[in-house]
C-alpha cells in the first residue's frame, strides 16, 4: 500500500517509466516508502468523458496518509505533463482503506 490505478484513453509509449515516476510521486505525497507503492496502468482504453478527447481516471487507495485536497493538483499536473491530458479531463478517486481490509505478505496490516 498505497495502490494507484491509472486508466487512460491515451496510448502511453514508455509504460515502465510512467509507472515508476507515478510511484515516486505517490510515495512522496503519502510519505510512504516507494517499496510499498503498487502502480497499474491501463492505457489506450476506450473511454468517454464529455467527448472523444483524451481523458484519465485514477484510483488511489491507501491505509491513511491520503489528503485529497492537497494531492489532487500535483497528481493532475503530473498526468498533464507526462501524458498530455487536460486537467479538466481527469477524475481522481481517493479511498482510505482500513488496515484490517488490506493484506500483504500473507497477513493484514491491522
Amino acid at each position: 500500500m498505497p495502490y494507484i490505478n491509472v486508466s487512460t484513453s491515451v496510448k502511453v509509449e514508455d509504460k515502465k517509466k510512467l509507472l515508476e515516476e507515478i510511484s515516486i510521486l505517490i510515495s512522496s505525497l503519502t510519505n510512504k516508502s516507494q517499496r510499498f507503492v503498487m502502480a497499474k496502468l491501463d492505457d489506450n482504453s476506450e473511454m468517454f468523458f464529455d467527448d472523444q478527447g483524451p481523458c484519465c481516471f485514477l484510483e488511489i487507495k491507501s491505509i491513511g496518509s491520503l489528503k485529497p485536497s492537497d494531492m489532487a493538483m500535483p497528481i493532475s499536473e503530473f498526468v498533464y505533463e507526462k501524458i498530455g491530458i487536460p486537467i479538466d479531463k481527469i477524475y481522481i478517486s481517493f479511498e482510505d482503506v482500513s488496515a484490517t481490509m488490506w493484506a500483504w505478505n500473507g497477513r493484514t496490516f491491522g
